[in-house]
C-alpha cells in the first residue's frame, strides 16, 4: 500500500512523491494492462516477450562490466 504524508498543506509536493511512489511499484503499468482485458494467449505472449527483453538487458549489461 502506498501512502504519503502530506506536509504544511503542501498537496503539490505529496502528489509528486505519490506518483514517484507509484511510478516506482509499477501501478500505472499495472493499471493500463486492466484497462483492457488481455486473452490467456497474448498475455503469455507478452510476458514471454518481457522476459526476453530483460535477459538480453542484463547480457548486455553484463558485456559492458566485462569490457566487451
Amino acid at each position: 500500500m502506498v501512502q504519503v504524508i502530506v506536509r504544511e498543506n503542501n498537496v503539490d509536493q505529496a502528489l509528486k512523491i505519490l506518483k514517484k511512489k507509484m511510478q516506482r511499484e509499477g501501478l500505472f503499468r499495472e493499471m493500463k494492462l486492466r484497462r483492457n482485458y488481455e486473452k490467456p494467449s497474448e498475455k503469455r505472449k507478452r510476458e514471454k516477450a518481457e522476459g526476453i527483453r530483460r535477459s538480453h538487458k542484463i547480457a548486455r549489461k553484463r558485456r559492458y562490466a566485462e569490457g566487451f
